[in-house]
C-alpha cells in the first residue's frame, strides 16, 4: 500500500480504471479497496472527476518516465531511440495488466474536447508527441515535427490494435513501418548526388 491516503486513492483508482473503465468504477468500491473514507476523497480531490484528473496526471508522469528510461536503456543513438520506442511498447503490451491506453479510454469516456478529463488525455498525447519530436530532431530529421506526427500515428495504432486483438505483433509491425518513415525522413537531409 502507498504511504498516504491520497497516494492509495490514486494507485487504487489507476488499477480500477485500467481494469473496469472510468464510468464503471464506483466511488464506494474504490474507497473500500483503497481503505479510505469518502471525506478523504473529497478533501484531496473534490470529486470523482478530480480523482480521475489526478490519477491521469500521476499515470502520465510515471509512464513517460518509464518510457524515457526504457528507450534510453535500449538504444544510445538518437535514430535508434526512435525505433526503441516500439521495443518499449512491445514490452508494455506483454505485461499481464495491459488493457490499452488509460488516456485513450479517458478521451472516449469523456468525449467533449473542453472536458478537463479529455484535456488531461490530450495533454498526455502532446507530451509524447513532444518527446518523439525531440528524438527526431536529435536524429537529424529536417522536419522533426512531421516525422514525430507520423510516428505518433504508428504508436497509437499499435496500442489500439493490441488492445482490441491481443498480442499479435502490432509493435513489431509498427516498428517496421517506422524504420521506413525514419529512413525516408533522414534521407531528405542528404544532398542529392549525380
Amino acid at each position: 500500500m502507498s504511504a498516504t491516503p491520497r497516494e492509495r486513492l490514486i494507485d487504487t483508482a489507476l488499477e480500477l480504471f485500467n481494469r473496469q473503465g472510468y464510468h464503471a468504477t464506483g466511488i464506494d468500491g474504490l474507497l473500500a479497496e483503497a481503505g479510505c473514507a469518502k471525506m478523504t476523497l473529497y478533501h484531496h480531490f473534490g470529486s470523482k472527476e478530480g480523482l480521475i484528473r489526478a490519477a491521469l496526471e500521476a499515470r502520465d508522469a510515471r509512464w513517460r518516465t518509464w518510457l524515457r528510461n526504457r528507450v534510453e536503456t535500449l538504444a544510445e543513438a538518437p535514430r535508434d531511440r526512435l525505433l526503441a520506442m516500439f521495443d518499449a511498447l512491445d514490452e508494455w503490451f506483454r505485461r499481464p495488466d495491459f488493457r490499452g491506453c488509460l488516456f485513450a479510454k479517458a478521451a472516449a469516456e469523456y468525449p467533449e474536447l473542453a472536458d478537463p478529463i479529455h484535456h488531461a488525455a490530450a495533454l498526455h498525447q502532446r507530451k509524447i508527441l513532444g518527446y518523439l519530436r525531440g528524438l527526431a530532431a536529435d536524429a537529424g530529421a529536417p522536419r522533426p515535427a512531421r516525422l514525430a506526427r507520423a510516428l505518433m500515428l504508428l504508436v497509437q495504432g499499435a496500442v489500439a490494435v493490441t488492445q482490441v486483438n491481443g498480442r499479435v505483433g502490432a509493435a513489431e509491425t509498427a516498428r517496421a513501418a517506422a524504420e521506413t518513415l525514419i529512413a525516408a525522413a533522414l534521407a531528405a537531409r542528404q544532398p542529392e548526388r549525380g
